[in-house]
């Protein structure tokens, strides 16, 4: 297990998140767990020494024990917020993410079984129609999966100054 590149200054966090942008059959894989009354993207941290594309299959693989293959890289996402929970509660958080969208296998099948902080995380397809619906985060994912930019985009989210 490699150290994520990440670290807590005074009340600020920052992170180095590499994440997955699952999509089959008209669903969107997203994550939840007890702890938590939202839904987020499939991903974690990058390691030191790791790429975030090596990254982003090795947390995609460890949360649904399914190897997907990446797509392209998709977004490059700014993210500013408040922590409001567990370790990182009150703290400002200034995380950077890459999003990969994987490429579909055809089949929404999963070998899950896995745990974020003491938890068991469950993985939860959601029918993109129906997203608006649902807490999911990152903010920005509702709309981008309506309508999948084919190019790179970068996005800035801002919910501190907010």
């Amino acid at each position: 297990m490699g150290f994520d590149c990440g670290f807590i200054q005074e009340n600020n966090w920052f992170r180095y998140r590499a994440a997955a942008i699952i999509i089959e059959e008209g669903y969107v894989l997203l994550a939840g767990n007890a702890n938590t009354d939202y839904f987020y993207s499939v991903g974690g941290g990058v390691h030191m020494n790791e790429t975030a594309e090596s990254a982003v299959t090795r947390e995609v693989f460890e949360e649904t024990g399914i190897h997907y293959e990446i797509e392209r890289l998709a977004v490059i996402h700014e993210n500013f917020f408040k922590g409001y929970e567990g370790p990182i509660e009150r703290l400002n958080c200034h995380e950077i993410a890459f999003y990969f969208l994987m490429k579909p296998r055809g089949s929404r099948e999963l070998n899950s079984n896995s745990y974020t902080l003491g938890v068991r995380e469950e993985m939860h397809w959601i029918e993109i129609s129906k997203l608006d619906k649902y807490k999911a985060f990152p903010i920005f994912l509702k709309d981008y999966i309506k309508d999948l930019p084919s190019h790179l985009i970068h996005i800035v989210t801002n919910e501190i100054d907010s």
